[in-house]
């Protein structure tokens, strides 16, 4: 299978391939595949995300856990001598078979170039390799390297942007990957938590989308921070990349609770709803490859090859079915279309809608009740659905009538998550 390029819509709000389809970027934070796993084992990974309709999978060439000195299952290291001028051509081989075979099973690879403690100073194990002038070597060789391959180029690496020699390592790496694949990939950044690349990057014209990482707590309100880069101008496509990880503690505690599916689909719905061209979905027990006599960080307690089975990463693909079922290139958030007071996380009713108001979406995160402001969408009755987001099912509801200044009360099926679907007859 031979991918498409991809390309910002000429909305400047979500992606596209080069013919103009929709693109939906449905994430996983794959971090250590190329470090710690086995060309059979990425395949038994990949295999799974591919059936689970991701698009778009997330990994590191220089990895974060000693990405440098210890070396992959086959042995070998990704740089001679630490030399990020000096690729191990063995090492890349492993990479190559990882690509192409992502390729084959019709999904991209979004690929770091390396972790943030390779460039950014006191960020982590490194050790610290780069310099502008070998950053720009490194980066034109995986351009040109990958060149044909389906890439999304995501620079940074979990850390702030430090100093101005930072700076200009980032910006030497993103030209040389410009250079070598001759701008055939996007290219975003991937910032530490609660920050997005617009910090550092919003301006630079190889930034063709705005990137945040909201973090791993129970309830972020991660819609705040999607709605504050839709707002922002001028206009980029956002998604984040980097949300709360399904079966990680609380806040890094491994005595608080866990991240559930709950959780989970509430990130991506609420990001959705509310300006995001896709999502990424996360797990504490894959991103890091985590196998028994491991040491687990941040309390890791599933192997890999089992934690690929937690539900939450199977019902991501409902998400996305729920998307590209409606207008897609126009979808506009529209938090008004909820009668205030609007509740805080974690009840906050995100919702969005088509420019003539013909369709709307609401997402109930609790359960609990919510009016609608069913007046501003086109009338005079509304088809009406609750979309199960565990099974992308759909359950009817008894038409709506809409009439000037009225409000719709909607009351969940239960007490668990829910979308509202109204379409005008």
């Amino acid at each position: 299978m031979t991918l498409p390029l991809l390309k910002v819509h000429t909305s400047q709000r979500y992606l596209a391939t080069e013919d103009d389809r929709p693109f939906f970027w449905l994430g996983d934070t794959a971090w250590e595949l190329f470090h710690r796993l086995s060309r059979e084992e990425a395949d038994v990974y990949l295999r799974d995300r591919a059936t689970k309709k991701f698009t778009v999978i997330q990994a590191v060439v220089l990895a974060e856990l000693d990405g440098l000195n210890t070396p992959n299952p086959a042995g070998h290291r990704p740089l001679i001598d630490n030399d990020p001028t000096k690729p191990n051509e063995p090492y890349f081989q492993d990479v190559d078979w990882i690509v192409n075979r992502a390729e084959e099973l019709g999904l991209y690879i979004g690929m770091l170039p390396t972790w943030g403690d390779k460039w950014h100073k006191n960020g982590g194990i490194g050790p610290l390799v780069f310099t502008p002038e070998n950053a720009l070597i490194y980066g034109r060789f995986l351009g040109e390297r990958y060149r044909h391959k389906p890439i999304i180029w995501i620079l940074g690496g979990d850390k702030f942007v430090g100093d101005d020699e930072e700076r200009r390592i980032l910006e030497a790496l993103a030209q040389g990957l410009r250079e070598g694949d001759e701008g055939r990939h996007l290219i975003t950044f991937h910032p530490t938590g609660q920050y997005s690349s617009a910090i550092y990057f919003h301006d630079a014209d190889w930034l063709d989308l705005n990137m945040i990482q909201t973090g791993h707590t129970l309830h972020r309100d991660n819609y705040t921070s999607i709605a504050a880069e839709y707002n922002r101008t001028p206009i980029k496509p956002v998604l984040d990349g980097e949300p709360g990880y399904e079966n990680i503690p609380h806040a890094f505690n491994g005595a608080n609770p866990r991240l559930q599916a709950i959780h989970v689909r509430r990130f991506c719905y609420w990001a959705l709803f509310s300006g995001a061209c896709g999502h990424t979905y996360g797990c504490n027990d894959i991103w890091q490859m985590w196998k028994r006599g491991d040491p687990p960080i941040i309390a890791a307690n599933l192997p890999w090859d089992e934690a690929i089975h937690l539900p939450g990463s199977g019902q991501m693909q409902h998400a996305r079915a729920l998307i590209e079922s409606g207008p897609y290139f126009d979808r506009l958030p529209d938090p008004s279309l909820v009668e205030p007071p609007n509740m805080p996380a974690p009840d906050y009713v995100a919702a969005c809608r088509a420019p003539d108001a013909r369709y709307a979406l609401a997402y109930f995160p609790s359960g609990k009740p919510a009016a609608l402001r069913s007046f501003l969408l086109k009338g005079p009755r509304l088809d009406a659905c609750w979309y199960d987001p565990r099974t992308g099912e759909r359950r009817a509801l008894p038409p709506v009538e809409v009439a000037p200044w009225q409000t719709t009360t909607f009351i969940p099926p239960d007490e668990r998550d829910w979308v509202l679907v109204l379409e005008s007859e």
